[in-house]
């Protein structure tokens, strides 16, 4: 028999026994940490962490003390467009930094996106800058002696995008949306009936826009814009803008402007994005003004610059940088318009009258910024901006009231712009001024002008002599509207909307029989 005492300590002994985990000696472990503990090694810190929100920024201006701080301000206001900037290390000999810069920032798809679009841009003409992750210097250093084949990259066949320009019957395509939107049709503008090109359900979400050069058909969705072009319109590029609603396309379709009201954020400026159409990359976003009108950019002719007009200011890029032209914009008081020239780099702008001093039209030479014309006017009530089709002539429509008179009449300014120091010859017109249109490939144009009913066209001819010459009035004209043929040798005159419901042509003119 056995006590109460001791039949405690014999079962404290059998628990110990079986609660035992120790391994035989001969046991042999088969599974690896990975399989045992795999979630909680994912969580476990890496090397990399923190690091790979870190980008290296080399070919930065070397300065002293004196000149740092505004370093690094233009550093901050270039680089924290693509988020938010929590740490910055310039190193230094001496008090002189070294010509390359350490930034962090908060995430790691921040650093990503500041390599992508700012990893080439231009500060000045002695300062490139080159961008890269700071892990990526491990996998630099790893790269071996002997070159490597790169892995042969898939090739991705769209097709001919200017395949219409092959239709043996010269034909033009359009597009139209219909059932509620549901469905949108690319058509041939064949001579008996619209053809069928394209068909498709639920295309676009809004509406499609086509690129300058019919290149691209985009459409619109609520994450952002599709471009589509070739034979059978497969999808080329996608940009992701939340809540786009407006676009536009650089004259040599090369960049895409996208504007969203959902995005922009005061530090993050997304209202405005210009993509690089043929990567799908992102090359700068803006803030846009409550006042703004779209398009927000006016492109020079070959897509080099683009600029907008703010208040007393005109700011010029250059691509493919997206940076301001020489750092600055243009501070240019009263600024009320500005046009490029569809020939050449070339800006005009116009400056209304402010006191004592007269209003002026300005033509300026870019990139060196050299105002080749500066044309001042007196008693000035508007300006408008007409450029030739090839750049060679400007007209600058003056409405003036002269002094010691209530009417306004009008001069033609025209520039010619291929002779020497731009001489300008001036016709001037009492009546009131209905259309302007130039001549698409010529030096002629048309004037609508005087009040209903007793409404004139008169063409006029600006000649090599240096005189502008009347050709032909024809009176009695019920229009408001002048379409040039793209070759110059017809004219439509139109009486659109104010005049008729519908569109009524008027008048056909030929220049080959009735004018010359």
């Amino acid at each position: 028999m056995h006590g109460p005492e001791e039949l405690a300590m014999e079962d404290e002994e059998g628990t110990e026994e079986e609660m035992s985990f120790s391994d035989p000696e001969d046991f042999e472990d088969d599974i690896t940490e990975e399989e045992l503990l795999g979630d909680i090694l994912q969580e476990q810190p890496h090397e990399a962490d923190g690091i790979d929100s870190v980008v290296v920024v080399d070919n930065v201006p070397q300065v002293g003390p004196d000149r740092l701080e505004k370093l690094k301000n233009v550093i901050n206001k270039i680089f924290s467009k693509f988020g938010k900037i929590t740490n910055e290390y310039y190193p230094d000999t001496e008090g002189t930094t070294k010509g390359y810069i350490f930034l962090e920032y908060a995430l790691p798809a921040q650093a990503q996106d500041a390599v992508k679009n700012a990893d080439g841009y231009k500060l000045d003409k002695q300062h490139t800058f080159r961008v890269n992750i700071f892990t990526d210097f491990d996998k630099y250093m790893s790269i071996g002696d002997e070159w490597e084949v790169p892995e042969k990259q898939p090739f991705k066949d769209f097709g001919n995008l200017r395949s219409w320009l092959e239709d043996q019957d010269c034909r033009d395509q359009f597009s139209v949306i219909y059932e509620a939107g549901d469905r949108t049709t690319i058509f041939w503008t064949d001579v008996k009936e619209p053809v069928p090109a394209e068909e498709r359900p639920r295309w676009t979400e809004t509406y499609v826009r086509w690129s300058p050069r019919g290149t691209y058909l985009a459409t619109f969705h609520q994450r952002g814009i599709a471009l589509w072009g070739g034979e059978k319109f497969k999808q080329i590029q996608r940009f992701s803008h939340q809540g786009v609603q407006l676009i536009d396309f650089s004259p040599c379709e090369r960049y895409l402007v996208t504007f969203s009201p959902l995005m922009d954020t005061k530090d993050d400026p997304q209202a405005i994005i210009i993509w690089d159409t043929l990567t799908g990359q992102k090359k700068r976003g803006f803030h846009c003004e409550s006042s703004a009108h779209w398009p927000i950019f006016k492109w020079s002719h070959d897509g080099k610059f683009f600029a907008r007009m703010t208040l007393d200011t005109l700011s010029i890029y250059e691509t493919p940088s997206m940076g301001l032209l020489d750092k600055k914009s243009l501070k240019i008081t009263g600024i009320k318009d500005f046009s490029w020239s569809p020939g050449g780099n070339i800006i005009a702008f116009w400056v209304p009258e402010d006191k004592d001093i007269p209003a002026r039209v300005t033509l300026m030479q870019l990139p060196s910024r050299q105002e080749i014309r500066v044309r001042n006017l007196f008693n000035v009530v508007d300006c408008k901006l007409h450029w030739q089709k090839n750049g060679d002539y400007l007209c600058v429509k003056v409405d003036r009231t002269p002094k010691g008179t209530q009417g306004v009449v009008t001069n033609f300014e025209i520039f010619r712009m291929r002779e020497k120091q731009v001489p300008v010859d001036v016709v001037e017109m009492k009546d009131g001024i209905i259309a302007f249109a130039w001549e698409p490939n010529g030096s002629k144009f048309a004037v609508l002008h005087g009040e209903v009913p007793r409404i004139s066209v008169t063409f006029y001819h600006v000649k090599n002599n240096g005189k502008i010459e009347l050709i032909k009035t024809y009176d009695k004209q019920q229009a408001n509207t002048i379409f040039w043929s793209p070759q110059g040798q017809f004219l439509v005159l139109a009486g659109l909307r104010r005049y008729v419901q519908d569109l009524f042509l008027i008048l056909l003119y030929s220049f080959l029989s009735k004018v010359i």
